[in-house]
């Protein structure tokens, strides 16, 4: 379990690839590999070396390239294109809400600039 505050090392897909790689020619252990490899690490856990090889074996290389964080999402169902009248009507509407906003910037720009023209003259 991490501990508040703590980070992680990110290592590249072209990392984990040599390390996997090097372990399997070479034919070197878990432990071998963590010396050879993270000697500045304390711990002697290396589940993440297990990880990577399953990642590899089943996936190979293009796994190591693919994103693992976060939550997956499973319960999402694809969505259903929109019907031209209605994406054209969204295009529209977000159009209008754009140029609303221009002109509500521009209009409390020039309201500010008055206000500072009279605290000048006053």
């Amino acid at each position: 379990m991490a501990k508040k505050g703590q980070t992680y090392k990110k290592y590249s897909a072209e990392f984990k690839l040599c390390v996997i790689m090097d372990m399997r020619d070479h034919g070197l252990g878990y432990r071998e590999t963590m010396r050879k490899y993270f000697p500045d690490l304390q711990c002697k856990n290396y589940e993440f070396l297990l990880k990577w090889e399953r990642i590899y074996l089943t996936e190979g290389a293009e796994g190591f390239m693919k994103e693992r964080r976060g939550r997956s999402a499973k319960g999402a169902r694809p969505r259903k294109p929109l019907d031209k009248s209605v994406e054209e009507d969204l295009i529209a509407e977000n159009q209008r809400l754009r140029m609303e906003l221009e002109y509500l910037k521009k209009l409390s720009a020039l309201v500010l600039a008055e206000e500072q023209e009279k605290n000048k003259k006053q």
